[in-house]
């Protein structure tokens, strides 16, 4: 239920983006195959029709003003949680509980989407929710499986190079016998609204992982992170 006076709608996408990024300065407004990179993120919200509102939630000025060239609103400022260290699950709560606080609206379900991944489009975030909405779990993240990076073969190395398996008893295994791995990716988790309330967290009781195109999971953190996307871009997306 929602609190009183509040108005119940179905779901609702937030794109956290701070200001204070440190790894590549202004990132989440930095050019991306020329537009800015919070973009990419916005047009594919707007692109699958799902929402009653695109939210962005930030602390800054001009990220605010070129979401809303974008697309996307900007009802209110952050007013907290814009340091490097608040797990992002944390914001997203604190951006419902100001659309309830603010406008007075509740939402059933809630979209999380990073802008730092800019080449998940509004299908892959459409068949996220068919497969969320049918599923009865209350947390999705969205995930990619391993391709030619084995973590099975992981190894550390010491300072003379010698290296130590992290899971030896797969070292002596034939890539195909073993078992398929797939690592979390920033771009589109979904969760009961009240349920992430409670939980303060998408890695809630019972959370699930949803594979997506690899291509879709591309997140970016660094400079090599970003040459890398806009090659992947260049090479799938492009349009001669």
């Amino acid at each position: 239920m929602g609190a009183a006076g509040s108005e119940c709608r179905l779901i609702v996408a937030i794109i956290p983006a701070r200001g204070g990024s440190k790894r590549i300065p202004r990132k989440n407004i930095i050019n991306f195959c020329d537009k800015p990179l919070i973009a990419w993120t916005i047009e594919a919200a707007r692109e699958c029709g799902l929402f009653q509102r695109i939210i962005v939630s930030t602390d800054d000025a001009e990220i605010a003003s070129i979401a809303v060239e974008c697309g996307a609103e900007v009802p209110f400022r952050r007013d907290r949680y814009a340091d490097d260290q608040t797990p992002v699950s944390v914001v997203t709560v604190h951006a419902l509980e100001q659309l309830r606080d603010s406008l007075g609206e509740e939402y059933e379900s809630v979209i999380q989407l990073m802008p730092n991944c800019p080449l998940r489009r509004g299908p892959d975030i459409s068949d996220a929710y068919r497969h969320f909405a049918g599923s009865g779990s209350h947390f999705q993240i969205s995930c990619f499986k391993f391709g030619w990076m084995n973590p099975w073969w992981a190894n550390t190395i010491d300072e003379g190079g010698r290296p130590t398996a992290l899971f030896p008893e797969m070292m002596k295994k034939r890539s195909q016998d073993l078992p398929d791995l797939y690592c979390p990716s920033g771009a589109i988790w979904i969760a009961n609204a009240h349920a992430l309330r409670e939980s303060k967290t998408f890695y809630g009781e019972s959370h699930t992982f949803y594979p997506i195109d690899w291509k879709a999971a591309v997140d970016i953190d660094t400079n090599e992170d970003l040459q890398f996307a806009v090659a992947v871009y260049n090479a799938y997306f492009s349009v001669s």
